[in-house]
């Protein structure tokens, strides 16, 4: 898979589980974002709550359905077994998690994404064959209880100051009102928990996230042709 439509996918991406899903339930959510206009489902069952055994897979494969029906990649969070036998679209890892080059070997061509906090973890990253890198946080954020410091957007700067040029979503306390600022700082889209699944309106909140973030691209790519 190209780095562009990669890029795509990163766009409006939304990271869902039982648990993150306090005002309704986790298929009314999807099913609104993915109307709205999500690039990207990532399934991410962790917590004190989480789902186990035949209850997690139902949920997935629920989730997975819904969708498949509009076209939109499905990854699992971690669990690379999950993946395999669902048949998921890819996996997405932490640095805590098994090692990516693993990860790769078994997963074959499926997307691929990997955590990474610091330059060296970025290029360790891509060298063991991540398409896309997850950077966070970049604000505080209550969905994750392992979430690491918080790197604020600097760290989306000092990744492209660098020479990292793969593909990047900003992940951690992302809102409406701060996905500019994500995306003019160097990421190619916004990864998404609290901000969608706790709105009042998921439909539009994700509308209107996903018109900041391609009009925010657009003027990047634009003031960089000109330069």
């Amino acid at each position: 898979m190209n780095q562009d439509q990669i890029r795509h996918y990163l766009q409006m991406y939304l990271v869902v589980g039982s648990v993150n899903c306090k005002a309704s339930d986790p298929i009314t959510i999807v099913k609104a974002a993915l109307s709205g206009g999500v690039t990207l489902v990532q399934f991410r069952e962790k917590g004190a709550d989480a789902l186990q055994g035949t209850e997690l897979l139902r949920l997935a494969l629920q989730i997975q359905a819904l969708c498949r029906a509009e076209g939109v990649p499905f990854i699992i969070n971690d669990d690379v077994d999950l993946a395999l036998e669902i048949d998921a679209d890819g996996v997405h890892i932490g640095q805590d998690d098994e090692n990516a080059e693993a990860v790769r070997a078994k997963i074959g061509d499926r997307i691929l994404g990997v955590s990474a906090h610091t330059v060296s973890e970025a290029r360790f990253a891509m060298q063991q064959g991540a398409d896309y890198l997850g950077i966070g946080p970049i604000y505080p954020t209550h969905s994750k209880d392992d979430a690491h410091e918080v790197q604020g957007t600097a760290i989306l700067c000092e990744l492209r100051e660098n020479g990292i040029h793969v593909p990047l979503v900003g992940i951690g306390g992302i809102t409406e009102e701060r996905a500019a600022e994500v995306i003019k700082a160097g990421a190619d889209g916004v990864a998404v928990i609290s901000a969608i699944t706790e709105a009042k309106d998921v439909h539009e909140t994700v509308v209107r996230m996903k018109s900041k973030v391609g009009n925010t691209l657009r003027e990047r790519i634009t003031s960089q042709r000109l330069i």
